[in-house]
């Protein structure tokens, strides 16, 4: 396969900072890459060297010739005069023996289906995400040897993040794209850049596998660290002896010596991310809303909405752009009055809100005087942490506390700027697209906090496999309504695809069950799948666990024969797998029947 790229032994370093540091890769044409990456690592840079929109300090990026190039970094720049029409097509210039008519109705075609519907709208009226929407029309309505899109899911909701991922898995030619949509990660690529430390390590696999083979890297490099110290101590008893240096043999074994005490040199670790649980103490009481309409400049988003928030709630909000979930987040915190209906709120309740856009600090202020204007220090289950000391376990050591804010890259602002509110120790946490710009660890490890977190959490989210982490239930906008379905984001495609499935088409969609805990008038009950997925589901897990214990008997009779065993041992594997998904399909299942008994009566 012909090379698309080539670097070789690039460099770049900003400040102070090795960004890439003797890089050698090589790109094929028709590879496709997912890069990832901690925030500030360098995945942008990358993509900026490969567009050509950068040259590294030192080193060579070669490019094929006549190779053409789509590329779509996180801020693209339009002209604010432009209709969204004339900005996607002017976005790439026109490949020869284009017909500017097909062109123009790609675009429009494109433009629709990411949620546009007056297409002659100036760009200078658009906001940040739609002017991303507006850019990435642009580059999909060309055809181009190399697509090239940095965090191309941020800004754009669940169902256009389904869309983008669809076309991006039947789309010909090289695509390269740093995000962190672990869903996406998956599905679209076959090949892992992972940027750090100055390195761009190659894995030709999709996500999954590139987590498992990076486990097996690190185990490897520390199993051959832990030999070379062994070795080490052996040559350093022997050298603190005397060694005769006028002796040949004497001189390898210090050589030896010296090249094993570079050996085991260890970089220092990376330092992991650790948020502490910092959440004050929650009443009974939380917080209550009874037919909340909620509206913007006039326009009501949502009405007649009802419901009661418990003390360990995981709710998930999804929608279209523009469907109001900001707004109602914003009318929740009291940011903006409801239009009509009642919130309550606890005595002891303190929420923080996480809001899409960090909020303006002085560029001049240093990262740890932005941490304790907030709090000097905080109490946690590990005890009393100061200010300085919970900067450091969100990954601002204490060399970097006295930078400026202004030094720090988007996902290092979102990150201050979450340590932010946890230092004001909520017991209610309201998060507005939280995974935005936040790298893959940084990722990981919000979930886990989340998981631990004492206190409801409320989430609006474009991520799906975020949502499928974290959410018990979600409220979907429908039709100026909250429609609420139990589980996750998969739950929520499972229930749509049910009902699709099961209702003849001339039938209008009925109104959906909503959540028990919910005060609206509903009726919740199983769809047609739930229902006979419920009736055989204790009988499907008998069956695998007894074809699990017939399969250990098989295997202790058949422990002399390598095929059998192996053959044996790749079907409990197997078999197990298809438990554990039963288990899971019967904890949700008796969920929703508890749920709904509880509703009935």
């Amino acid at each position: 396969m012909a090379c698309a790229f080539q670097l070789m032994d690039v460099s770049l370093h900003y400040s102070e900072k090795d960004l890439l540091n003797h890089v050698n890769l090589t790109i094929s044409d028709g590879d496709r890459i997912g890069v990832v990456g901690r925030n500030g690592a360098g995945k942008s840079t990358l993509l900026r060297l490969l567009a050509g929109a950068e040259e590294p300090d030192l080193g060579e990026v070669s490019v094929r010739r006549n190779l053409s190039i789509a590329y779509l970094p996180q801020t693209p720049l339009l002209r604010d005069d432009d209709t969204i029409t004339q900005a996607a097509l002017a976005y790439l210039p026109a490949r020869p023996g284009e017909i500017a008519e097909a062109a123009a109705f790609e675009a429009q075609t494109i433009l629709t289906q990411l949620g546009f519907t007056d297409l002659n709208t100036k760009v200078g009226t658009l906001s940040g995400g739609q002017r991303m929407r507006v850019a990435l029309a642009g580059v999909l309505c060309r055809e181009s040897d190399v697509l090239l899109l940095d965090e191309p899911t941020n800004h754009i909701d669940l169902d256009m993040a389904q869309w983008l991922e669809d076309r991006l898995m039947a789309r010909r030619g090289t695509l390269i794209v740093v995000t962190h949509d672990r869903y996406l990660l998956e599905r679209a690529f076959n090949r892992i850049l992972n940027v750090g430390g100055g390195r761009v390590e190659s894995y030709q696999t999709n996500y999954s596998g590139y987590l498992e083979e990076r486990a097996q890297r690190e185990e490897m490099e520390a199993a051959t660290l832990r030999k070379n110290k062994s070795l080490y101590r052996k040559e350093l008893a022997w050298i603190r002896r005397g060694a005769q240096a006028r002796s040949t043999k004497a001189k390898g074994r210090i050589d030896r010596f010296d090249a094993l005490t570079e050996a085991i040199r260890e970089a220092p670790p990376e330092e992991a991310l650790a948020m502490k649980s910092v959440a004050s103490r929650l009443g009974k009481k939380i917080i209550a809303w009874e037919h909340l309409n909620v509206a913007i400049g006039g326009k009501t988003l949502l009405k007649d909405f009802s419901y009661t928030l418990l003390r360990d709630d995981r709710v998930g909000i999804i929608g279209g752009n523009g469907a109001g979930k900001t707004t109602l987040l914003r009318t929740l915190c009291g940011e903006i009055p409801a239009e009509s209906g009642t919130i309550e709120i606890g005595d002891t309740v303190k929420i923080g809100y996480f809001t899409q856009h960090c909020p303006k600090l002085d560029p001049d202020t240093r990262i740890i005087d932005a941490v304790r204007d907030v709090a000097v220090h905080v109490y946690t289950p590990d005890g009393d942490l100061s200010a300085s000391q919970m900067a450091e376990a969100f990954l601002f050591p204490s060399g970097m506390q006295y930078q400026k804010v202004s030094s720090l890259s988007g996902g290092e602002m979102r990150r201050l700027y979450l340590l932010r509110i946890l230092m004001a120790a909520p017991n209610v946490l309201i998060l507005d697209e939280p995974t935005n710009d936040l790298d893959l660890e940084t990722l990981n490890v919000l979930e886990d906090y989340l998981d631990s977190f004492q206190g409801a959490i409320i989430a609006v989210s474009h991520d799906r496999y975020f949502l499928d982490r974290i959410t018990q239930h979600l409220f979907a906008f429908e039709n100026g309504s909250m429609v609420p379905y139990i589980g996750g984001y998969q739950s929520y495609l499972d229930a749509h695809q049910d009902e699709t499935q099961s209702r003849p088409k001339s039938e209008k969609t009925a109104e959906k069950p909503t959540v028990g805990r919910s005060k609206q008038d509903y009726s919740l009950k199983f769809t047609f799948k739930e229902q006979r997925d419920f009736d055989t589901i204790e009988e499907t897990i008998a069956g695998l666990e007894e074809k699990l214990e017939a399969l250990a008997k098989d295997l202790d009779a058949n422990s002399s024969d390598y095929s059998k065993v192996s053959a044996i041992m790749q079907e409990q594997e197997e078999t197990q797998q298809k438990l554990d998904e039963a288990m899971d399909r019967w904890m949700y299942l008796q969920d929703k029947f508890e749920q709904i008994q509880a509703a009935k009566s």
